[in-house]
């Protein structure tokens, strides 16, 4: 099964493609600071470019997938509605995939986090993040696959001085890990934070703090494929523009 794995849900497009022995390859867009996202203009370019380099066109693919957040609304509306677009026109599969998972999934299968505990933090701005814990899969390796992270407190928006009490939580349902590792732009943002919650975060340069497409392919590669309609973002909280509006219609808020 050929499978075109993408997501949106930071400012970073991610795309991979991963063929029928199970190798993958990837390409990804990272804006510099500063720059806005470039989703609408680059995802497609990058998938074509990856299917040329494996000798393929895009009516190959098979299923498409795409993480689903959370994470930044207008990434993760270009991105589904990408997904969605080509499996219709492709008459592909589509199959959706926690973004957090997928941050996980590659911490938790790193060397240098074995036996940790892992909590993907991704950017939410206003000054809170989308975080979520996840435990070391249980199981053999075989081939190229790992065992997919045990999700021990699911994603939710919060301000740093809550990310304790999602720990407590943890703690509370009787969870054990041997430590904790924070990964993602939002664990790189609030380093100090973790940090005082005993975790470690690596250094912003990692790897670990970017989602990749292939844990995107390689959660999606055994999952069930989901109508198209019923594949959403998975926002996690309300929109910065429903909030406007919102207050602008309230008494005393400003003009839309």
């Amino acid at each position: 099964m050929i499978v075109l794995g993408i997501d949106t849900s930071t400012p970073a497009s991610a795309i991979a493609l991963r063929l029928p022995d199970g190798a993958t390859v990837q390409a990804r867009d990272d804006p510099a600071r500063g720059e806005r996202p470039g989703h609408a203009t680059r995802l497609l370019p990058l998938a074509a470019g990856l299917l040329a380099q494996a000798g393929l066109r895009f009516a190959d693919v098979d299923r498409i997938a795409v993480g689903v957040g959370p994470g930044t609304f207008t990434g993760l509306r270009i991105g589904v509605a990408t997904a969605r677009g080509l499996a219709q026109a492709l008459d592909a599969q589509l199959v959706s995939v926690s973004s957090t998972l997928a941050l996980a999934r590659a911490a938790a299968n790193d060397e240098t986090t074995e036996g940790h505990g892992v909590l993907a933090v991704i950017d939410a701005r206003r000054g809170e993040a989308f975080a979520a814990a996840y435990a070391p899969g249980e199981g053999p390796v075989a081939d190229r696959e790992s065992p997919v992270p045990r999700e021990l407190a699911p994603p939710r928006a919060l301000a740093p001085a809550q990310f304790g009490e999602m720990l407590d939580e943890v703690t509370a349902n009787g969870d054990d890990v041997m430590g904790w590792v924070a990964v993602g732009n939002g664990a790189a943002l609030y380093r100090d934070a973790l940090h005082t919650l005993g975790a470690r975060v690596p250094a912003d340069d990692s790897p670990l703090h970017r989602i990749s497409g292939e844990a995107i392919c390689a959660l999606a590669a055994s999952a069930a494929p989901r109508a198209i309609d019923t594949v959403l973002p998975d926002y996690r909280r309300r929109p910065d523009a429903e909030l406007a509006l919102e207050h602008a219609a309230a008494p005393g808020g400003a003009s839309p």
